[in-house]
Order: structure tokens, then C-alpha cells, then sequence
């Protein structure tokens, strides 16, 4: 069990790691919303408005790199119970995953 746990949290560890690195966020235009999917594969979403639908399915490791906040949904087309809502910035877990996202509108 512990060996589960510690590979759940890897993907959190190493998408944190990569946002923390110096010049990193600056230097490289990569997405700005990343998540791990149910296909355990990075999917990343550049410059995303409205709702969105979680391809591969969210799970695990999600990162907001976002100017607003973006608030993860059970089911697609944002309907459903709110799992969670992650600030700008915020990295964490989500589970046990998501379908679709609504990114907030910044100014």
C-alpha cells in the first residue's frame, strides 16, 4: 500500500517540482493548466476559457498555473458536484478524478 501511495504522489511531486525550478514558468511557454489523467498521461491545456472537458479523464496531479480559479467538476460539461477549486497557482490531488474543468474569467 505504501508503494501506491508514494506513485500517486509522484506525478504532484514532479509537476510541483518543474513550476518551481528557477526561471522555469517564465522561460518555457508550456500549459497552463497540467493535470495527470486516468490514462496516467500529462494532458495540458494553454490559455483555457469557459469549461473544458478532462480529456483522459483527471485525475491525480493537477496544477493551476492560471490567472483565475479553476474549478474541477465530477461530470462532463461542467455539471455535477464541484470536486474541488484551485486557486492560481495551486498544485494538488483530486480524487477520485474529474470530468470536466471551469476556468473562471480574469481580467
Amino acid at each position: 500500500m505504501r508503494f501506491l501511495r508514494i506513485h500517486h504522489a509522484l506525478p504532484v511531486l514532479l509537476m510541483a517540482g518543474a513550476t518551481l525550478l528557477p526561471g522555469a514558468a517564465q522561460a518555457a511557454a508550456g500549459p497552463d493548466f497540467q493535470y495527470v489523467g486516468q490514462d496516467d498521461r500529462v494532458h495540458g491545456l494553454t490559455a483555457p476559457q469557459g469549461c473544458v472537458e478532462a480529456e483522459g479523464g483527471g485525475a491525480r496531479a493537477v496544477t493551476n498555473g492560471t490567472r483565475g480559479s479553476a474549478t474541477l467538476f465530477e461530470g462532463p460539461r461542467c455539471s455535477g458536484r464541484a470536486l474541488r477549486v484551485l486557486r492560481p497557482g495551486e498544485v494538488g490531488q483530486v480524487r477520485p478524478y474529474f470530468a470536466s474543468v471551469r476556468f473562471s474569467v480574469t481580467g
